[in-house]
């Protein structure tokens, strides 16, 4: 990552995420950006809770994050990101998960967590972004991935 010394950070609450992502319950899986500089670099928080739909099948006396949606989880955040930074104005824009390259599950994410998704863009070509994920619960890593988005004005 770059040096940030001197740069300013944002965050965006649930009513701005529901602005930039298409995404609604239950597949909005991000609540808060707690810190983003522009598509460069950005954290995603998202509690995790047992009344959730996925916990009644995965795993019944058992509930574990399913992986998919942790990495479904990066893509949102990374894509609010990629949204955040473009110009105001003009239509809205939709993101399009491209890839998802070098996932690793490391730990069970379960109800009660607090996950949050470290989100580096590595490379940015056009309409097309690449970012590097670590998803991490008290300091610990669960899960890493690579993804990348194509950014679609519709």
């Amino acid at each position: 990552m770059t040096d940030t010394t001197g740069q300013v950070f944002e965050s965006h609450d649930i009513l701005k995420l529901l602005t930039l992502l298409p995404h609604r319950y239950p597949f909005l899986l991000v609540d808060r950006i707690v810190e983003a500089h522009a598509d460069e670099y950005g954290v995603g928080i998202k509690n995790v809770t047992v009344n959730e739909p996925q916990f009644q099948g995965h795993f019944p006396g058992r509930p574990v994050m399913p992986g998919v949606l942790l990495i479904e989880a990066m893509a949102q955040t990374a894509g609010a990101l990629c949204v955040a930074s473009q110009p105001i104005g003009g239509p809205p824009s939709v993101v399009y998960l491209m890839t998802i390259d070098k996932a690793k599950f490391r730990k069970p994410v379960m109800p009660g967590d607090q996950v949050r998704f470290y989100m580096t863009r590595i490379a940015k070509k056009r309409n097309m972004w690449w970012f590097r994920g670590e998803a991490k619960v008290d300091g610990a890593l669960v899960c890493e991935a690579e993804v990348s988005a194509m950014l679609v004005r519709e």
